[in-house]
């Protein structure tokens, strides 16, 4: 249910912003992945969630731009 939410945030986002939240979350992935490299990661799902969110967005990105 959760995603479904955040489908729906995003497919009322304009491109511009959707590209300033694919890049943020591309941010927060990469501390995540230092973060798990020096053992400092409480959560690694959270990782997975990320990726999952990334992939999101480009889809909704895909969909406006065809």
């Amino acid at each position: 249910m959760k995603s479904n939410k955040f489908v729906e945030e995003l497919k009322s986002m304009s491109t511009e912003e959707l590209n300033k939240k694919l890049k943020e979350l591309k941010e927060e992935l990469f501390t995540l992945r230092f973060q798990h490299a020096i053992n400092q990661l409480d959560n690694p799902q959270k990782i997975v969630e990320v990726k999952r969110n990334i992939a999101r967005v480009m889809t909704v990105l895909s969909e406006k731009n065809a």
